[in-house]
């Protein structure tokens, strides 16, 4: 049983940067490419970001390139999203999500993620 616990959300001004860290427990971080998530109201979660297990590669959605940075500590067990010039439409609530270990690399598409968080609420206010 894999955990995952995201923090680091909160209500900030557009222009603004946070942080988001996601904790894993109960299977070996290093043996699974890591994604983050999100979900607006009333829209459906889309892909954010993903890693590959080593960290020596990395996808973006076209709507956070340049502004969002994923990164990941083997040593830690955590996974990061530094997010800058935050954005009114980049509100929602992020997940992260571990990815099956059977693959080394990392994935834009749901299905391929086997264990989710909770989710943490990223408010940008404009």
């Amino acid at each position: 049983q894999v955990q995952l616990v995201e923090s680091g959300g909160g209500l900030v001004q557009a222009g603004d940067s946070l942080r988001l860290s996601c904790a894993a427990s109960g299977r070996t971080f290093s043996s699974s490419a890591m994604g983050w998530f999100r979900q607006a109201p009333g829209k459906e979660r889309e892909f954010v970001a993903a890693i590959n297990r080593s960290g020596g590669n990395t996808n973006y959605a076209d709507s956070v390139k340049g502004r969002f940075t994923i990164s990941r500590d083997n040593v830690k067990n955590t996974m990061y999203l530094q997010m800058n010039s935050l954005k009114a439409e980049d509100t929602g609530v992020y997940y992260c999500a571990s990815r099956r270990p059977q693959y080394y690399s990392e994935s834009h598409r749901m299905g391929d993620y086997d264990y989710w968080g909770q989710g943490t609420q990223v408010t940008v206010s404009s």
